[in-house]
């Protein structure tokens, strides 16, 4: 179980990093003409804070577990993580971007995955 938590944790640290960085990072107007066109709903800084709680979640899913320093921040981040991609889901269902949730949705299962596996051991 313990190899299984580290497949998913990984790459959901990974995604969560690079979605994070980017969000807090590029402008708004740069994030609508790459496709992000959800952020026209949320102001500049609702944006930066969204991209922000990413990585913080990316850093709080793996800092822990590797230097073995308040492993309970692990299930915390994985949690707070999935709560977020539930209101990414949320946001793009209100949207009428029913084909835009796949990934939120894949995210939120590896995090809730994390999740239930690190607050169980």
């Amino acid at each position: 179980m313990e190899i299984a938590l580290w497949v998913v944790a990984g790459p959901l640290a990974a995604i969560m990093l690079v979605a994070g960085v980017v969000k807090a990072v590029q402008p708004r107007e740069k994030l609508l003409s790459s496709g992000i066109i959800w952020v026209e709903d949320f102001s500049d800084n609702a944006v930066r804070l969204i991209g922000i709680a990413e990585l913080l979640g990316a850093i709080g899913l793996a800092l822990p577990a590797m230097l073995d320093i308040a492993p309970i921040l692990v299930p915390i981040a994985a949690t707070c993580l999935a709560l977020l991609m539930a209101g990414a889901i949320v946001v793009h269902l209100r949207r009428g971007e029913q084909s835009a949730i796949r990934i939120p949705l894949a995210l939120l299962v590896a995090a809730a995955f994390v999740s239930s596996g690190r607050f169980g051991s």
